[in-house]
């Protein structure tokens, strides 16, 4: 068997998987370079390799799909955009030119979950062994956190905090989907916090990491710098956040469904994933149902925009389309010669 691996680490964002990522590259797994860069947001460092994060970013805009996107749809859109023969020749090129560098190789980013066929893929045809890390936080510590650092959507907080909450839910229940038959491992972030060395070398077993199975003391000694229990800066409770009972219930059955998979990756818990997928697809429909009109009156607000500027455009002649700094560069009398040809004679003292 190959000795390659490349461990995912999935999710939502704001779950934990910068820390994931962040502990496992201390142990000797190796990030692809350069990485982004820490900020206010994630201090400790996001632990994501420049190169997936841009490629990600890239195929979410040619399939119209946001970072945290709440359509169950979007998943097909995804799904076709990274389906192209060039795409998956292009990261396969660049994943086994990391696996040249180390053998095992960790890659997150909380785009990551759109597109595992495409690295899964991509994984086999370099002899590499794929593993999944999914990062399990409470939905209400996940939207707390968004709101708090990523500010807040549409018109107010309760309407961002809806939105990412649906997103949270349709993200969670397919990855699970996708990950699903894979070799894998549920993690709570609070876990990890608490003790880390309990979840994180039960994975070096499990997924047969060298690294992690064979850490020297002065590398766990920095995991252990590395890992501050007050980077849990967000502990928010539905009380704090603003959503329809409905989709609150279907968050909690989510959230319950996959805490018991951390446990027991069963059929019957898998199965019960489905379960939820299905609802929360019905939900979403009678959603969209109700806000067809809004939609409708959207557009026809955007068209008759359109048409307006449209018209003011064409009103306005070749002369007035051109920059006025671009104008200036034309000598007086140039200028002067070519008004007197199109019969638009400034009077007397004007410029």
């Amino acid at each position: 068997m190959s000795s390659r691996r490349v461990v995912f680490v999935v999710g939502s964002g704001r779950s934990g998987t910068s820390t994931m990522a962040g502990t496992l590259r201390t142990l000797g797994l190796h990030v692809p370079q350069p990485e982004v860069v820490a900020d206010a947001t994630n201090p400790k460092g996001f632990g994501e390799p420049r190169w997936v994060v841009d490629l990600h970013h890239e195929l979410l805009q040619r399939s119209n799909v946001q970072v945290s996107d709440a359509r169950p749809r979007a998943w097909l859109d995804t799904g076709t955009t990274s389906g192209d023969h060039a795409t998956r020749e292009r990261v396969t090129a660049w994943l086994a030119e990391q696996l040249a560098v180390g053998d095992e190789l960790v890659i997150k980013d909380p785009r990551a979950s759109w597109f595992l066929g495409l690295w899964r893929a991509a994984a086999d045809r370099c002899d590499a062994t794929s593993s999944y890390v999914t990062m399990l936080r409470p939905v209400t510590e996940v939207v707390g956190s968004k709101q708090t650092y990523y500010g807040q959507m549409g018109a107010g907080s309760d309407q961002g905090a809806i939105t990412r909450t649906a997103a949270w839910v349709n993200m969670m229940l397919h990855t699970e989907r996708a990950t699903r038959g894979q070799q894998r491992a549920f993690v709570h972030y609070g876990d990890l916090l608490d003790d880390w060395t309990r979840p994180v070398f039960a994975l070096g077993e499990v997924f047969d990491l060298a690294a992690v199975k064979t850490a020297m003391a002065v590398d766990i000694a920095e995991v252990h710098r590395f890992i501050d229990p007050s980077l849990r800066r967000v502990t928010m409770t539905w009380d704090d956040i603003g959503v329809p009972d409905r989709l609150r219930e279907l968050a909690d059955e989510t959230w319950q469904a996959l805490d018991a998979l951390s446990g027991d990756d069963s059929s019957d818990n898998q199965q019960w994933c489905d379960q939820l997928r299905t609802a929360y697809a019905a939900q979403y429909a009678e959603a969209e149902a109700f806000a067809h009109s809004t939609v409708v009156a959207q557009r026809r607000t955007a068209a008759a925009q359109a048409r307006r500027e449209a018209s003011e455009q064409s009103g306005r002649s070749g002369a007035d389309r051109v920059p006025h700094a671009v104008r200036a560069m034309v000598p007086p009398a140039a200028r002067a010669k070519l008004r007197q040809a199109l019969g638009r004679e400034r009077p007397q003292g004007s410029a």
